[in-house]
C-alpha cells in the first residue's frame, strides 16, 4: 500500500504546476436554427428523394433482341449452384405470378417493376413471370427479352432462369428474389434461439 501511496505523492510533485492548455474553438459549438424556409426545403428534398426511390428505374434503352426459343439464364455472384440449379429445375414452389401478354412494353415495364416490390414486401422467395415467345410476330420475343434486360437491374433479383415445360418453357421464367430485411431478422432470431 505504500508503494501506491509514494507513486501517487511523486506523481503530485511532479505534476504540481501543469495548467491545461487554453485553445479556442475553430467551430462555434452553439447550435444555430435552421430558418423555416430551410426546414421546409428540407422537408421537400427528402419527400423527393423518397419518391424517386420508390419510381421505376428500369431502363427503357436498347434492349438486346432474343429468338423466341433462347433460354434465359442469370445468377448473382454468390448464389449457390444448388440453389440454382433447383430454380432452373422448377422445384422451388411459385407464390407469385405476372402474366405480361397483351401488354405493351411500358405496360410490362411498370407491371414489372411492380412485381418485384410486391413479392419483396410480401416475403415471396420465387415468381413467375410468362412473357411468351412472340413467334411470328412483328418483333419477335419483344416481351422476352425486355424481360432477360430489366431483371438483372433488380439488386433483389438473385437469379432467373427459363420455366420448365409444366409453367411455359422458354415463354416463361422463375424470377429468385432476396430474403427481405424482416425475413433475414426473424431467420437469424430463429438461428439464435436454436442455439440457446
Amino acid at each position: 500500500m505504500s508503494d501506491k501511496h509514494d507513486d501517487w505523492a511523486l506523481f503530485e510533485r511532479e505534476m504540481h504546476d501543469v495548467k491545461p492548455i487554453k485553445h479556442e474553438h475553430r467551430v462555434p459549438l452553439g447550435a444555430s436554427q435552421p430558418s423555416q424556409d430551410t426546414l421546409a426545403q428540407r422537408r421537400e428534398a427528402a419527400a423527393a428523394s423518397a419518391v424517386s426511390s420508390e419510381k421505376n428505374f428500369l431502363s427503357g434503352d436498347y434492349v438486346p433482341p432474343l429468338d423466341p426459343h433462347d433460354v434465359l439464364a442469370f445468377k448473382q455472384d454468390g448464389v449457390q449452384n444448388g440453389v440454382y440449379r433447383n430454380l432452373r429445375l422448377g422445384k422451388y414452389a411459385v407464390d407469385a405470378r405476372l402474366d405480361l401478354h397483351r401488354m405493351t412494353v411500358e405496360e410490362a415495364r411498370r407491371a414489372v417493376f411492380q412485381f418485384v416490390r410486391d413479392c419483396m414486401e410480401q416475403d415471396i422467395r420465387c415468381g413467375l413471370i410468362t412473357h411468351g415467345k412472340g413467334v411470328g410476330r412483328e418483333r419477335p420475343a419483344l416481351l422476352k427479352s425486355c424481360v432477360a434486360h430489366w431483371l438483372p437491374q433488380f439488386h433483389e433479383v438473385l437469379a432467373f432462369h427459363s420455366a420448365t415445360p409444366k409453367h411455359g418453357s422458354s415463354g416463361a421464367t422463375y424470377v429468385l428474389l432476396r430474403k427481405s430485411e424482416r425475413k433475414r431478422q426473424e431467420n437469424w432470431e430463429q438461428q439464435h434461439k436454436r442455439k440457446n
